[in-house]
């Protein structure tokens, strides 16, 4: 169960909201840390299953190597251009690693819908080619912040 928030009510996104949000967009940023402590940024696609984000990883990247060490993570996914248009979430808990490493196809019941909806959502196909350079991340999130900017009062 994720952590309540406690800031910014007014303007958190609903749980339906959220859930939208986070099947529809396509890119996410994905905080590390290293193991001297220096934070690491990347941008990686996504998908959301309605309870976990599902980071398809390259397994030789510096986040992967991060990860190794230290489990912590944050994401934050969030779209608009103009201040009235902002929205977004950071999801942030410990990462899991699913599945092979890497991905080479094996039958993996528990990555089976998760690889459909990201082939669908990134490919228009519905399998997932594996490249044998990616492996799956979960994370589960321990606490969620939202925002909608949209739900400011126009003045």
């Amino acid at each position: 169960m994720a952590a309540t928030q406690r800031r910014g009510r007014k303007i958190m996104m609903t749980a339906e909201e959220l859930d939208a949000f986070l099947t529809t967009e396509r890119t996410c940023r994905v905080a590390t840390v290293s193991p001297e402590g220096a934070p690491h940024v990347s941008a990686l696609w996504f998908v959301w299953d309605g309870s976990s984000l599902w980071l398809y990883s390259l397994t030789r990247s510096r986040r992967w190597a991060d990860l190794r060490k230290d489990l912590r993570v944050a994401v934050v996914v969030d779209s608009g251009d103009e201040y009235g248009e902002l929205r977004g979430a950071e999801l942030s808990g410990t990462a899991e690693f699913v599945g092979e490493i890497p991905r080479v196809g094996e039958p993996f019941p528990e990555l089976e819908r998760v690889e459909a909806l990201f082939a669908r959502k990134y490919f228009g196909l519905e399998a997932l080619p594996h490249d044998h350079r990616h492996a799956w991340i979960r994370l589960t999130p321990e606490a969620v912040a939202s925002w909608d900017f949209r739900k400011l009062p126009r003045g």
